[in-house]
């Protein structure tokens, strides 16, 4: 087993909440604090729809990310791992989503995935979501030196019907190795390379270069972080029509925003 990857010891042997018996991994109270989630829109430009929603947590009130992730620790990350999967599913279908939910995962926090998957199918089941709607994209910021465990995560997920992402794609950890051990259905461009991208020539190389690749390997790209219009012209020109930003729209606290609702111009 790599020496980076989750250990069983890694984990408090607390009833109910082992990676073996997980009746307990999707009760929130058990943490210790509260979380809720902010939907922010995945669109596509040239069909002028809603893709999916990301799930991104938030405060009980709509307090930051941080104020949340900072109370994340060693101790608990299993537990909040399972926890934001199934609150982001059962809050997705009280919100009557339609479209895709994508859920932030977090990979250091997998002992066995066809273990730790567990939770996830049985709320799906539980509140009438559709599998093939779900996608599970590593968290960012959550360094994986690990590459082929990281596929092997992946893999699991996409074996059980799930979508799979790579978040903040050329950031560094989820780079081009990753692609040699697996293929995600999807890959979201770093927003540090979509800023300014419509005036920087590099830029414009360096994402006309994945995009290509990611169309020979059959995977849809989104550009995340869009903020001008030239931002969201240079993708369209590349192909690229899924994209999510602050042009479309700001991430809505408990609530889900129409494709009526979407800055398209």
């Amino acid at each position: 087993m790599p020496h980076n990857q989750p250990q069983p010891s890694d984990f408090i042997p607390l009833t109910s909440d082992t990676p073996n018996d997980c009746g307990g991994c999707g009760n929130a109270d058990r943490l210790g604090f509260q979380f809720d989630y902010a939907y922010q829109p995945i669109v596509d430009v040239a069909a002028r729809n809603v893709y999916a929603h990301e799930a991104l947590v938030r405060g009980p009130q709509g307090e930051g990310a941080m104020s949340v992730l900072a109370q994340v620790n060693e101790a608990n990350r299993y537990r909040f791992d399972q926890a934001c999967r199934v609150k982001a599913i059962k809050t997705a279908a009280q919100l009557g989503m339609a479209e895709r939910v994508s859920i932030n995962f977090l990979p250091n926090a997998v002992y066995k995935p066809e273990v730790c998957i567990r939770t996830t199918l049985e709320a799906a089941r539980t509140h009438g979501f559709p599998t093939e709607r779900i996608i599970f994209e590593v968290t960012e910021g959550e360094r994986v030196e690990d590459g082929p465990w990281l596929a092997t995560i992946l893999r699991e997920y996409q074996r059980c019907g799930f979508l799979t992402a790579i978040d903040d794609f050329g950031a560094g950890y989820a780079g081009l190795e990753l692609l040699a051990d697996f293929t995600p259905d999807i890959i979201k461009l770093d927003m540090a390379l979509v800023r300014g991208v419509d005036t920087g020539k590099a830029r414009q190389a360096i994402a006309r270069g994945m995009v290509r690749i990611c169309a020979e390997l059959g995977i849809q790209v989104v550009a995340e972080g869009v903020e001008t219009a030239g931002e969201r012209d240079f993708f369209l020109s590349e192909g690229v029509t899924l994209m999510q930003g602050y042009l479309f729209a700001r991430p809505a606290f408990r609530a889900l925003t129409a494709a009526s609702d979407i800055g398209w111009a």
